[in-house]
C-alpha cells in the first residue's frame, strides 16, 4: 500500500508526505515546462524578428536595384537615341554621297565619251582608263586617296 503514492492511508504518515511531495514535484515539474515553454516562445520572438528583419534588408536590397536598374535603363536608353540620330545623319549623309557619286560617275562617263570621240577624229592616241560601273563594284572606281574626316563627336559614344 505504501507503494502506491496516490492512495492514502491513515495507518502511517509516511503516505501523507510522498502525497505532498508528489504533488511538490508536479508544481515543480510544471514549472520546469512553463519556463521551457516561455523560453521557447521568446526564442521563437526572436527568430520572427530576425526573419522580418533579413526579410525587409531584402527588399530593400531589391528596391535598390530596382531603382539603380531604372537610372541604368534611362541612360542607355538616352545613348541609344544620340546614337540612333548619329545613325539617321550618318545614313542622310551617305545618301547624298551616293547620288554625288552617280553624278560624278556620269559626268565622268560623259567625259570618256567625249575623249574617245576627239580620240576618233583625231587620230591620237590617248590612254584613256576604264571607268567601273559604280553600283556593281562601288571600290574600284579611279579616285584620290583621301583621309576621312570624321567629327570627334561620334566616337564618343
Amino acid at each position: 500500500m505504501a507503494s502506491n503514492p496516490t492512495t492514502t492511508t491513515t495507518s502511517s504518515g509516511a503516505s501523507a508526505s510522498t502525497l505532498l511531495q508528489n504533488s511538490g514535484s508536479e508544481e515543480d515539474l510544471q514549472n520546469v515546462m512553463d519556463q521551457r515553454k516561455l523560453k521557447r516562445m521568446r526564442s521563437n520572438r526572436e527568430s520572427a524578428r530576425r526573419s522580418r528583419q533579413r526579410k525587409q534588408k531584402h527588399v530593400d536590397d531589391l528596391i535598390a536595384q530596382v531603382g539603380f536598374l531604372r537610372k541604368e535603363n534611362s541612360q542607355i536608353l538616352s545613348r541609344l537615341n544620340i546614337t540612333t540620330q548619329h545613325y539617321l545623319k550618318l545614313q542622310s549623309e551617305n545618301l547624298t554621297l551616293r547620288s554625288e557619286v552617280l553624278d560624278l560617275t556620269a559626268k565622268l562617263h560623259s567625259l570618256t565619251n567625249t575623249l574617245h570621240y576627239i580620240e576618233e577624229i583625231s587620230g591620237l592616241v590617248m590612254d584613256i582608263p576604264q571607268i567601273p560601273d559604280p553600283l556593281l563594284k562601288p571600290w574600284q572606281l579611279p579616285c584620290i586617296n583621301q583621309p576621312i574626316m570624321a567629327s570627334a563627336d561620334m566616337f564618343q559614344y
